[in-house]
């Protein structure tokens, strides 16, 4: 069934889950994207999709976010699931004074409060009346965090969130999807190649590539041979280790870290 631009399943998941996929294929011609694929997403969890480049990871997200239909299979979703999307890009004229409150009003037109709201939980409230095309990376992703937010989600889905921010902010931008998930109860979906960063901040991990060759908790994926045969012995990234992050400090948009009372900044720590 299609509805408002998007493919919406007939079945409906069971109470409690949000989306389920139940054994998915698609194929573009003769070559396929995906083959015998599940996954489950339920509220208050963070799966984290990962997998090398062209595994099929945005072609899953279109099947969740009802963009997409399976050749085979099927997808359950729950009814009256509100979705927020976070965009791996967004082109943004450069030429067109837009500032933050107005991008957001493209989204939420008339709801000044909510738009502040929003703003305030992504802590970039001072953002508000800021020229869009002035904004860092890290800037503009608590932006669209902030736009994703506006539909007050049951499920949040974002494609690459922390691309073009450093470590110390991607590291920031996770806290905070934590703190939303923890806050509102909602369900998430990233799909990343941070590896190293998102192994500690998710609850299940996926693996794919262009099948699920693993999943499970952060530990048990990082210790799988599957894993491993996928990524390498280091995961693809140098100190891929379970990531640990000692937080008697906080970072800024910059990622830079804040200083305490006593003027030290905190260190970090990898395990």
């Amino acid at each position: 069934m299609f509805n408002g631009g998007c493919y919406m399943s007939q079945q409906r998941a069971d109470t409690g889950t949000l989306v389920a996929v139940h054994g998915a294929g698609l194929a573009y011609g003769a070559h396929s994207v995906l083959d015998d694929v599940s996954l489950t997403l339920e509220p208050g969890r963070i799966t984290t999709l990962i997998g090398p480049n062209g595994a099929g990871k945005s072609t899953l997200a279109r099947l969740v976010l009802g963009l997409a239909r399976p050749d085979r299979g099927r997808v359950e979703r729950r009814p009256g699931l509100r979705v927020g999307y976070m965009p791996q890009h967004l082109q943004v004229d450069e030429s067109l004074p837009l500032t933050v409150d107005r991008f957001l009003w493209l989204a939420a037109p008339g709801r000044t409060r909510a738009r502040r709201d929003a703003l305030q939980r992504t802590g970039v409230a001072h953002l508000r009346r800021r020229a869009v095309r002035g904004l860092s990376g890290g800037e503009m992703q608590r932006v669209l965090l902030a736009r994703a937010l506006l539909r007050k989600p049951d499920l949040l889905v974002l494609d690459e969130p922390a691309q073009g921010v450093d470590v110390a902010g991607q590291d920031a931008l996770y806290g905070l999807l934590g703190q939303v998930r923890d806050e509102t109860g909602c369900g998430i979906l990233l799909i990343s190649h941070d590896l190293h960063l998102v192994m500690a901040r998710t609850d299940q991990v996926v693996c794919l590539h262009h099948h699920v060759c693993c999943s499970g908790t952060p530990e048990a994926v990082s210790r799988d041979p599957a894993y491993h045969r996928l990524f390498g012995p280091s995961g693809g990234m140098p100190n891929l280790a379970v990531y640990t992050h000692d937080h008697d400090h906080d970072h800024d948009l910059s990622g830079d870290p804040h200083h305490d009372h006593h003027g030290h900044t905190g260190g970090h720590h990898h395990d």
